[in-house]
């Protein structure tokens, strides 16, 4: 079976890769095992030198790589260029840091001497999407592997060119050949890797049903997992919220990572009545200013949807919700003739019932919910069963800390939008996944936090 990258602006077939035989498959998690035993000798310093370097190599190749991101999933190339400059930041964070992290740390016991120490587990399987090709796959395998273990990639079939660059990458800066490797596989091989006896823990980010049949199976085999599934992000502007900075942000942060195909997007904006028709004036003028087109352009804001399943998914969103009562401020509709371009769309008079209201959204679509009090913007906030990001605007930064309390997600940002650093925990509640990506919980997700007591 082939696996074919494709042009979402053009709709053309970029190259077809042949995915790996049941040979190749098991030719590669053994050399994954048999290097996580050398691996998870060397030093943080050895770890470290190479970690570096890798990010070097990512700044140097940064704009070929940004270009590929660019036609295998219609990424602009600014926001790739961006995306790869954050992957070495944190290539670099870990070097730095891992070490100081991963230290024994000494408990207070009764014992002579007592601490947990943190050691690698092994093999770390990853099912990660196409929205951030390089990034989501470097916030799980930089940690991974300064932590001393090594990474099996199962990337998402329409980028299969980033993952090859990726399994470059690790390979011409210095890593052992089986510490980072590309497997091209099917979906449907998934199961049979997670199985596998030498697969020790699993990590995925992606949909919801995604995230149940990886949790289910890892489950059946008592394997540990990271998830980071979906989110319905609220965005709450209360009524002495900065108009300007938060329609600002709210137009950032729907549409980041090119036409809002991101878990952790904003993608229901919570208005106190008061204050909703001048936010909205503001925050529909943000949108009409928007380029759409070729995303190699350095002009160009928003380019294609990923694939035409999701321009789809989109248009019935919209066009159920619009039956249902929403009304169409900007956009609606598709954008020209060729390739899976939405233009950025606002919708008012949004309720309960509608798809935009009720599910997460993935593209350049806002619904405004009004509401009368902060009470009512907290409910409705937590009215989903996703529990990612959420944000708050409001000059009031002692009451946002309060509401920040109220809302159920893994993530409130106060007066931005929601993003992810290496520096910060990131995950989610809910429906949007467990665990912890990034800083030091990341890092010591997979870790054996080993007791050890002498009496």
């Amino acid at each position: 079976m082939a696996i074919q990258s494709k042009n979402p602006a053009t709709e053309e077939v970029i190259k077809d890769y042949k995915e790996l035989s049941n040979e190749e498959l098991e030719q590669k998690i053994q050399n994954a095992k048999e290097s996580f035993l050398s691996w998870k000798e060397t030093s943080f310093f050895e770890r470290s030198k190479l970690m570096h370097a890798h990010a070097t190599y990512l700044r140097l190749h940064a704009e070929e790589m940004a270009i590929l991101a660019s036609i295998e999933m219609g990424k602009t190339k600014n926001a790739a260029l961006t995306e790869i400059e954050k992957c070495a930041f944190t290539c670099d964070y870990y070097a730095e840091n891992a070490e100081r992290i991963l230290s024994p740390e000494k408990l207070d016991t009764p014992a002579q001497e007592n601490y947990a120490s943190f050691e690698p587990l092994g093999i770390v399987f990853a099912v990660m999407p196409w929205n951030f090709p390089y990034w989501q796959v470097y916030r799980f395998a930089v940690p991974a592997l300064m932590a001393g273990n090594v990474g099996l990639l199962k990337h998402a079939s329409n980028v299969p060119g980033c993952a090859e660059a990726m399994e470059k990458a690790f390979l011409e800066t210095g890593f052992p050949s089986g510490v980072f490797q590309n497997l091209f596989l099917s979906s449907s091989r998934v199961e049979n890797v997670i199985r596998d006896s030498r697969i020790i823990a699993v990590t995925l980010t992606g949909s919801e049903k995604a995230g149940r049949s990886v949790a289910s199976i890892a489950g059946d085999e008592i394997k540990k997992t990271v998830l980071e599934l979906g989110g319905s992000d609220p965005f709450i502007v209360l009524d002495d919220a900065d108009i300007e900075a938060a329609a600002d942000s709210a137009m950032i942060g729907r549409m980041q990572n090119n036409a809002g195909q991101s878990c952790i997007s904003a993608k229901r904006f919570i208005v106190i009545d008061s204050i909703a028709e001048k936010f909205t004036k503001a925050f529909v003028s943000r949108f009409e200013k928007l380029i759409i087109g070729d995303p190699l352009s350095s002009e160009t804001n928003v380019g294609p949807l990923a694939n035409e399943q999701g321009l789809l998914e989109i248009e019935r969103q919209v066009n159920e919700s619009v039956s249902l009562g929403a009304k169409v401020l900007y956009g609606g509709k598709r954008f020209g003739d060729k390739g899976y371009f939405y233009m950025p769309t606002i919708l008012s008079n949004v309720a309960k019932g509608m798809p935009v209201y009720d599910e997460e959204v993935f593209g350049p679509v806002a619904p405004i919910i009004v509401v009368s009090s902060e009470e009512d913007a907290i409910r409705i906030a937590n009215d989903t069963p996703f529990g990612l990001g959420s944000t708050i605007f409001t000059k009031d930064l002692e009451k946002a800390k309060k509401l920040a309390k109220k809302i159920e997600a893994g993530n409130v940002f106060i007066n931005g939008f929601v993003r992810s650093d290496p520096r910060a925990p990131f995950g989610g509640i809910k429906r949007s996944g467990y665990g912890r990506e990034l800083s030091d919980y990341g890092i010591k997700e997979f870790v054996n936090i080993k007791n050890v007591w002498i009496v």
